[in-house]
């Protein structure tokens, strides 16, 4: 039997190299001689850079930069110099990994040490640079990116203005000084799958910032902070994408990707399943089952997330797709409409959460174990 494990992490409980170690496991211990095929996946998000490193060698580089509160950290991204590509995951110098719950504060934080990796990629010689969103800790709208790369934001006075979400509303010009290369020259890509724009009621600030420490009166700040952000833009630079698909992702940093960058919008799910080859093996190998999953399976995971791209993989290739998840809370009846042959539910109802979570391997394991003896047998 060939089976093909393509899991997304279980958030706060297991990293998704994790999930496919306990997923294959449990396969073995029934099927021993099964062959399993694992590909390290993201969406973009956390666990961006160790996807890519599963599939591409790289040179992992580490440089100074700040954290999103502006203090001094080392953090890595990857270099391919022989194309001449480079990798950033978001989250490492700008991501809520970084902050305590107490120092959420996402009206004073800023993406401009994501920038600063990017301004080390370029004077390293890349040429095309990825930048995985996903875990951010900001609402700026990619301004600190923009101004770590040599653009000026002003307020009324022309005074320069920080980057971060608070000084959104403030700025009335934004102007452009080189410190790097010609930007003209590179080629950005913003990898992630959400669609929310910009702004609006399904936009960054009230969909994200609540959960990056943001209040009620702050989420509504940052949202007009935002609309002027892209008032401005569309002003001083012509651009007017604040309603493209996904340009809400890590707190409209993809909006700035894209407005000071030309960035392109990549689906995560396609770039990490076209570097790992997926469509090749699909077509060279039987493949008897397809296993994803997730922490918790809900219908927000099937508008844009991994498992989505994963379940329309085997609709198209006309393999059964199996999730695995801690809780399901999608509907049984539309599993069939999603050609999804099984959810594993793993959680043990009758132990506490903490349980649950601390244990999510050894469940995961039982509970896929469980489901190919009950194959066999039949």
């Amino acid at each position: 039997m060939n089976i093909l494990i393509i899991p997304d992490k279980f958030k706060g409980s297991l990293a998704a190299s994790e999930v496919i170690s306990a997923i294959s496991n449990g396969i073995q211990k029934v099927m021993p001689n099964a062959n399993l095929h694992s590909v390290m996946s993201s969406d973009g998000g956390d666990g961006f850079l160790n996807a890519v490193a599963e599939n591409l060698d790289c040179e992992v580089v580490t440089t100074d930069t700040v954290d999103p509160l502006g203090r001094r950290i080392r953090a890595d991204y990857l270099l391919n110099r022989a194309d001449h590509v480079a990798y950033i995951e978001l989250a490492k110098s700008s991501g809520l990994e970084l902050l305590q719950v107490h120092e959420l504060s996402v009206m004073k934080t800023s993406t401009y040490g994501t920038g600063l990796q990017i301004r080390d990629a370029i004077s390293k010689g890349a040429t095309s640079i990825y930048v995985g969103l996903g875990g951010s800790a900001t609402n700026d709208g990619g301004t600190g990116i923009a101004l770590a790369l040599g653009y000026q934001f002003l307020d009324g006075l022309e005074n320069d203005l920080d980057s971060n979400g608070e000084n959104l509303s403030k700025i009335r010009a934004i102007k452009k000084k080189e410190v790097v290369q010609d930007l003209n020259n590179i080629s950005f890509y913003a990898v992630n799958d959400v669609d929310n724009p910009l702004f609006g009621a399904k936009g960054a600030a009230h969909i994200y910032a609540r959960q990056k420490g943001a209040n009620d009166s702050e989420i509504d700040a940052l949202d007009e902070g935002l609309r002027n952000l892209d008032g401005i833009v569309q002003g001083n630079l012509g651009k007017n994408v604040a309603q493209s698909p996904g340009a809400g992702a890590a707190g409209g940093t993809a909006y700035g990707l894209q407005a000071f960058l030309n960035a392109e919008f990549v689906s995560g799910i396609d770039f990490m399943l076209n570097l790992a080859h997926v469509e090749e093996l699909l077509q060279t190998k039987k493949i008897d089952y397809i296993i994803t999953g997730e922490g918790k399976f809900d219908n927000q995971t099937l508008h844009g997330k991994l498992i989505n791209g994963v379940v329309d993989l085997g609709k198209n290739h006309g393999v059964p797709v199996i999730v695995v998840c801690g809780q399901s809370e999608v509907a049984t009846e539309k599993l069939a409409s999603l050609h999804i042959t099984e959810v594993l539910e793993i959680s043990d109802a009758s132990k506490p959460l903490e349980y649950n979570m601390e244990n999510a391997a050894a469940l995961t394991e039982k509970a896929v174990l469980t489901f190919f003896e009950n194959l066999t047998e039949t």
